[in-house]
């Protein structure tokens, strides 16, 4: 029975015609696989599978998942996040750089928002301290500004899911949460990740069934000291629909582990 593989033309440019050719005829495929997204079984001479490569400055890793839950797609990680999850190491870090912020760190916070009877996935982004506009003298604070200028959207209150924010998704492999990936520069296609995770975050199963349902995640995003970190869902969602209320949010909703 033919393999139902996916390779996309990204992940043939990188692994060469050799290799991709060898996947598609079935000799290095998987005969089974753990989803690198949703990390339940898949079976590629069942179900439609895609490629997945991770790449990072000297390690690449092929990973399948089901063409439900990603396409088929190169993602480039930092490599000692890559090296991470190649060791599928364990332990929670929600600090980390942002790639576009230079000195700033971000913490990131998962939890489940209700929003019109539903529960979505969500995170929410607050810097440990303020964020100045690149060149900008210190001591001001632009994080919602330069957040709007990216297309997240302002919110005086939570009653309904944010728009989709073009060209930006959540990356969850291996079951793990690993970064929040934004375009490229120049017209790159390739993504690059504007948070990312020390160590790939744990998500509760409630929230990565809920992921996994919408295959979205809303991000929020909010300065310093608005959020502060909260041990239960109930307490964030009080203080997401406090700082909705003094001006203080933004959000999108993502793509998991976007294109």
């Amino acid at each position: 029975m033919p393999r139902l593989l996916d390779v996309s033309d990204d992940v043939r440019a990188e692994i060469g015609d050799e290799e991709a050719d060898r996947l598609l005829a079935g000799e290095n495929a998987p005969g089974g696989y753990d989803c690198t997204s949703c990390r339940t079984p898949g079976d590629p001479e069942q179900e439609r599978t895609s490629t997945v490569l991770f790449v990072g400055d000297e390690t690449a890793v092929l990973a399948f998942a089901h063409a439900a839950c990603l396409p088929s797609q190169v993602v480039q990680v930092a490599e000692d996040q890559l090296q991470g999850a190649v060791r599928a190491v364990a332990g929670y870090s929600g600090d980390a750089p942002a790639a576009t912020q230079a000195q700033a760190v971000l913490g990131v916070t998962s939890g489940l928002v209700l929003l019109g009877g539903e529960l979505h996935p969500a995170l929410v982004v607050e810097p440990t301290g303020p964020i100045s506009r690149p060149g900008a003298e210190a001591g001001g604070d632009d994080f919602l500004p330069l957040l709007i200028e990216q297309g997240f959207m302002p919110l005086a209150e939570l009653t309904e899911a944010p728009r989709t924010l073009p060209g930006w998704s959540v990356l969850l492999a291996m079951g793990q949460l690993h970064a929040v990936l934004q375009p490229g520069t120049g017209g790159s296609p390739s993504q690059v990740a504007w948070w990312q995770a020390h160590q790939p975050l744990q998500v509760t199963e409630g929230w990565r069934a809920a992921a996994n349902k919408t295959h979205t995640v809303l991000v929020f995003a909010a300065p310093v000291g608005s959020i502060g970190r909260q041990g239960r869902e109930d307490l964030l969602r009080d203080a997401l629909d406090k700082a909705a209320a003094n001006g203080r949010l933004v959000a999108a909703a993502m793509p998991l582990a976007g294109t």
